[in-house]
């Protein structure tokens, strides 16, 4: 009695096509920009195969398609930003994939829209404003952490802020517009090229991961990380009283260490040994001697960490990035440099999870790797300081032996450079740090596994 209805039914359901939506990478991420599209409509798929690039305020990730198929239309094309839970294109099974759009192209607009299936985030109305919030606890469920953190920072009520998130939700562009100026803040921001569920727009032929070739004269957009990076900077220079000091520190014991164990290190471990776990590793033991280092400015109080969690920039073609290595200070001298080289590998691959690049108490960058001699980086908020090492050389230093004698010798140098609040840290403790992470450096013992 099943036999007719199951069959017409199973087939139904066999030629529905798959949604792709746009994936929700973390409790506090709200929305997502599309930055690349890897494959084009019409090309095969296979399901958890990489299929596109976001960028949220968080990290960047490679998408894998939720089905096997072909990749029928793409309706959110590259450099637009949606809401999690939108769809941004269909895979349709294996030989199904032009007959419905066929007949979609013959179908009257009604007909259309209907055919379409709908997102399963509620549409947002971009032209009207959301009622402003009651204190406390509205507030608190219409904004993120860091929204609330920012306006705590700078004494904002968030109810006498627009949001133009899903359901009125404030975003971080908001609170940030807000900040700039009430006629800013007023006017919502709408991603130009997304007209809704049932567009099935071209894709655009150059990504926006990767900053666009230009030549001079050219005025090119911005990409999404970009956008970040330069809203964070001048919020950072807008929160911490920005001081750096700066140490000369004579690593030659550590070359030489490295020298000596590189080959049998990697051998043992199936690891490289870089430079950076001993600079970390300088860097945890001074923290716990000097917590408030550690700590950060939560309103007119100081937080102090339980743990060391180091953030680590990596630089990126497109961009910047600054993964986490969390409880740092419980990793002997192994653990720091396989996870510090894990991170660099997967931000370099968009293999990161959100939680990885958020929640550090302290951040080291290396601009020395590019030639740099020294810094003067800004502090990764809400960190209070930063560590900048700069390029390791060899130069000529007078050296005094246990006598008392001196000499000159040619040593391996490296200057390194604290960003820190002075709103927390005052520059006597500053120093005072910097001198046992010198010292540290200078008369390594540690063995290195």
């Amino acid at each position: 009695m099943f036999g007719p209805g199951f069959a017409t039914g199973t087939a139904w359901k066999e030629i529905m096509p798959t949604d792709i939506v746009m994936p929700q990478m973390g409790e506090s991420i709200f929305e997502g920009t599309i930055t690349k599209w890897l494959k084009k409509p019409g090309d095969k798929v296979q399901r958890d195969e990489p299929l596109f690039e976001i960028s949220t305020d968080k990290v960047d990730a490679e998408i894998p398609a939720p089905a096997s198929g072909i990749l029928q239309d793409i309706k959110v094309v590259e450099g637009n930003t949606v809401q999690v839970n939108t769809v941004v294109g269909t895979i349709a099974g294996d030989g199904e994939a032009a007959a419905p759009a066929a007949a979609a192209s013959k179908a009257p607009p009604a007909a259309k829209a209907q055919a379409t299936p709908p997102p399963t985030a509620a549409p947002v109305d971009l032209h009207a404003t959301a009622e402003p919030a009651r204190e406390g606890e509205d507030d608190h469920s219409r904004s993120s952490p860091l929204v609330r953190k920012i306006a705590r920072e700078h004494n904002v009520n968030l109810s006498q802020v627009t949001g133009t998130g899903m359901g009125g939700r404030i975003t971080k562009q908001d609170i940030m517009a807000f900040l700039d100026g009430p006629e800013t803040a007023s006017a919502p921001a709408v991603s130009a090229g997304v007209s809704g569920p049932a567009a099935s727009p071209v894709p655009s032929p150059r990504s926006a991961a990767a900053p666009p070739a230009a030549i001079p004269g050219d005025l090119v957009p911005m990409t999404q990380m970009r956008k970040i990076i330069a809203q964070r900077m001048i919020e950072s220079r807008r929160t911490s009283a920005h001081v750096h000091a700066m140490f000369e520190v004579d690593i030659t014991r550590i070359v030489q260490l490295r020298t000596k164990t590189k080959s049998a290190f990697q051998q043992r471990h199936g690891a490289r040994l870089t430079f950076m776990p001993f600079f970390v590793r300088g860097v945890i033991i001074a923290l716990q001697q000097f917590p408030i280092v550690n700590a950060s400015v939560e309103g007119e109080n100081i937080r102090y960490h339980r743990h060391v969690n180091v953030g680590i920039a990596v630089a990126l073609d497109w961009g910047l990035i600054v993964p986490v290595l969390k409880n740092a200070d419980e990793l002997n001298f192994l653990g720091l440099q396989r996870g510090i080289s894990d991170l660099g590998e997967r931000a370099r691959s968009k293999k990161l999870k959100p939680d990885e690049v958020e929640g550090s108490t302290f951040t080291v960058t290396n601009p020395g790797q590019f030639g740099a001699v020294f810094g003067l980086p800004i502090i990764n908020q809400p960190n209070s300081a930063i560590l900048g090492v700069g390029g390791i050389t060899k130069a000529p230093l007078v050296v005094t032996d246990n006598d008392g004698n001196d000499s000159i010798a040619i040593r391996s140098v490296v200057h390194l450079t604290l960003g820190y609040d002075h709103r927390l840290i005052d520059g006597a403790v500053a120093d005072q740090f910097m001198a046992l992470v010198k010292k540290t450096l200078e008369n390594w013992s540690e063995e290195v596994g």
